[in-house]
């Protein structure tokens, strides 16, 4: 894999000239928009065929698999304009391997709503170990909100993707309320009927394991929380599942906050077979422009992960977003809108902006004005972002990636995963 940096008048056919690949894959990978437009210092990815397979007639991609000795999934991960399907015609074009030089193997993860668009799910779910649907949270009795997950469980399947439940404290308005997790934590009645309700939505649902997020956990509840997931860890071994939990960035163990003093991470890190590390959200919707995920950051709770968590258990949260401000910021005031990573690439060709990169926080970002004369400030991800941050799974020896979340389309995040690591 090869990370383009797009110049002033650049084509993706001179592009693809000048490295040798097909321009018409070239702009499929890289959901480069029919027009053949470009914003400067946007990224393309580019990948290097090994081995490729022309359609014959009556051929399928379960018997080309079989003949070339590669899983439908490894065929789907090698040919992003499939899908995630078995469309074929006669004459495709399909690549079989790659000259990619991978850094190991890495197990990935991603969390998706219900009302994901099928589409969408079926292009990511091949790159995917695990996926998780978002969300089961607790009623104001300790009861289990129930999820309408069906269409993605059968998806994921499907595509030979496993599922795992996730339980947070979620309300039925949306929120993450404090109280319930406490509530959870401190009467033993409604923890029985919680866990039995886990445990057997597990059961029937399938679920290969459970990931939970409680968020917002008083200090004084750090020990209970611990003593939770320890015993269901237990008794989802005993049906041949297993436990996840999610960790606030933290990069010290006396870390202040109602976000990070009930995270305990070496009693969590105990307590489960393995942790999804939050490293996201310094740039978020009420705050003022910056990275979402700066690497400096990101590195900053992974070196204290490591001291109190076995590096091989600990998921390396990214995110899959960006976000878009108004300016100027004004605290209280100014909102920033969530955007893909590729509806900012959009924003930049629109508007005939050069995406800038800063080399510290190793994001992409730019400036724009809209059509009313307000000034903007975007940060999101691109291939380079996303490479930085992958790479340190090798680096630190991290167990693999979970990505937040996959409702936003952007190849690119996929390319990259599967040009650097063999998905487990």
């Amino acid at each position: 894999m090869t990370i383009h940096v797009v110049s002033a008048g650049e084509t993706v056919a001179g592009i693809a000239e000048s490295y040798g690949v097909d321009p018409v894959r070239l702009a499929q990978d890289n959901e480069v928009p029919s027009s053949g437009a470009l914003a400067v210092g946007q990224t393309l990815v580019v990948r290097f065929p090994r081995v490729v397979h022309a359609v014959r007639p009556g051929e399928t991609l379960s018997s080309i698999a079989r003949s070339s000795g590669l899983t439908v999934r490894q065929l789907w991960r090698n040919n992003w304009f499939l899908g995630g399907t078995a469309d074929l015609r006669p004459g495709d074009v399909l690549v079989l391997s790659f000259f990619d030089e991978k850094l190991g193997l890495a197990v990935s993860n991603g969390y998706a709503y219900p009302f994901i668009g099928d589409s969408l799910l079926r292009q990511q779910l091949p790159y995917l170990t695990y996926m998780t649907p978002f969300t089961y949270g607790i009623t104001a009795d300790g009861g289990l909100l129930p999820l309408e997950d069906d269409a993605l469980l059968a998806a994921a399947r499907q595509t030979g993707t496993r599922p795992v439940m996730h339980l947070s404290t979620l309300t039925e308005s949306g929120q993450f309320s404090t109280d319930r997790a406490v509530l959870v934590l401190t009467d033993p009645q409604v923890q029985d009927q919680l866990v039995s309700d886990v445990l057997q939505t597990v059961r029937t649902r399938g679920f290969a394991g459970v990931d939970v997020d409680f968020e917002y956990l008083p200090g004084v509840q750090a020990a209970d929380y611990a003593a939770f997931l320890s015993r269901l860890q237990r008794l989802l071994h005993a049906q041949g599942a297993f436990l996840w939990a999610a960790l606030a960035p933290k990069t010290s163990a006396d870390q202040p906050g109602l976000l990070y003093e009930g995270h305990d991470y070496a009693a969590i890190g105990a307590a489960t077979d393995g942790v999804l590390v939050m490293a996201y959200e310094w740039g978020y919707t009420y705050g003022p422009p910056l990275a979402v995920a700066p690497l400096p950051n990101v590195r900053a709770v992974l070196d204290y992960a490591v001291t109190e968590i076995p590096p091989e258990k600990i998921f390396l949260g990214v995110p899959n977003y960006g976000y878009d401000w108004p300016l100027p910021f004004v605290r209280g005031v100014t909102r920033a809108q969530s955007i893909s990573n590729q509806y900012a690439i959009d924003l930049a060709i629109r508007y005939d902006i050069a995406i800038q990169y800063d080399e510290t926080a190793q994001s992409p970002f730019f400036h724009y004005t809209d059509d009313s004369g307000t000034v903007h400030e975007v940060w999101f991800e691109d291939a380079r972002s996303l490479s930085a941050k992958l790479e340190l799974i090798a680096e630190y020896g991290l167990q693999g990636v979970g990505f937040w979340n996959l409702m936003r389309p952007f190849s690119q995040t996929w390319l990259t995963l599967d040009s650097l690591y063999d998905i487990q």
